[in-house]
């Protein structure tokens, strides 16, 4: 357990615990704010530390780090710029949704380069083969699609704005609940691997995501503001 693990759990820990509160606060108030800066603080923290642990293994280990640091930096993105949308005044942007642009680019194609560099390599990948991959390089496009639509339009407003800040933050919450809940089960007890228990706490930020995504659209709050 070296100090950066450490921090990288511990971050991703508070990260899930401060997000399921900034989702389930009532959206705008303090307490959501409060919740929303811990969990924004921390995912940075942990995703941080993340691309620093899957770049050290290149030392210690043959196992190829660029998906985990891609992912990292993706998750680092994600918060970062849902935390600008915010705020930024409606109908504003700046230098930062032109580098984040930049950034998503560089994780699609990083991602699509490693997947097709796995699919032709000689050895078959181990489950669950190719598709996370490109699952991730999807998104890595949507969301640069989104950023060039954000500037193409010169900022957004209304439930549009509200839509991009939510999306990001849930879709970075499910990347910390599903490595924890599914993917690090070896470090819980014996008798909780295999639960569902653990694949819906990993996939309920899908849920939530999906949720918002209708409820933004429908609600006179979310759709009135400037």
């Amino acid at each position: 357990m070296t100090p950066i693990l450490f921090i990288h759990i511990a971050a991703g820990a508070l990260g899930i615990v401060t997000g399921a509160a900034a989702i389930f606060a009532r959206k705008g108030d303090r307490y959501h704010r409060v919740f929303g800066t811990v969990f924004f603080l921390s995912m940075l923290v942990m995703s941080a530390a993340g691309v620093y642990l899957a770049l050290q293994l290149t030392k210690t280990s043959v196992v190829p780090p660029g998906p985990t640091a891609i992912v990292g930096a993706f998750t680092f993105y994600l918060v970062t710029t849902a935390w600008i949308t915010v705020r930024h005044k409606p109908g504003e942007i700046g230098i930062s949704e032109r580098a984040g642009f930049v950034v998503a680019c560089v994780a699609t194609a990083a991602m699509l380069t490693l997947g097709l560099a796995v699919a032709l390599g000689p050895v078959a990948p181990p489950p669950p083969g190719l598709a996370p991959y490109f699952a991730f390089a999807t998104l890595a496009a949507l969301a640069a699609a989104g950023d060039l639509n954000l500037i193409r339009k010169g900022g957004l407003r209304g439930a549009s704005r509200v839509s991009r800040h939510l999306w990001r933050m849930c879709l970075a919450l499910f990347f910390a609940t599903s490595f924890f809940f599914i993917g690090q089960q070896k470090v819980m007890p014996a008798y909780m691997h295999g639960s569902p228990i653990l694949l819906v706490l990993g996939l309920a930020p899908l849920a939530i995501l999906l949720f918002w995504a209708v409820a933004v659209r429908f609600r006179k709050q979310f759709r009135s503001e400037p």
